[in-house]
């Protein structure tokens, strides 16, 4: 799967510890769940997360340090 640059105003941040397409999808359930109304691409060969349709990036490394895993900043 090609690495694909974030879409324009997505909020991208680093998830080292995401190391699969299983990590990914978990990630991706996660911030989903927790902020309706986004859009999340999670790619682990890169290790960026972009989340579409929320600006609140308090409650994305939240939602992914619930899910198990460690967000950065981008």
């Amino acid at each position: 799967m090609a690495a694909t640059p974030p879409p324009s105003g997505a909020i991208s941040l680093r998830v080292e510890d995401m190391t699969c397409g299983h990590c990914a999808g978990t990630i991706k359930q996660a911030i989903e769940g927790k902020i309706p109304g986004t859009s999340v691409t999670a790619d682990p060969g890169s290790k960026l997360v972009s989340v579409q349709g929320s600006a609140d990036i308090a409650a994305i490394k939240s939602a992914v340090s619930a899910a198990g895993y460690t967000p950065s900043a981008g």
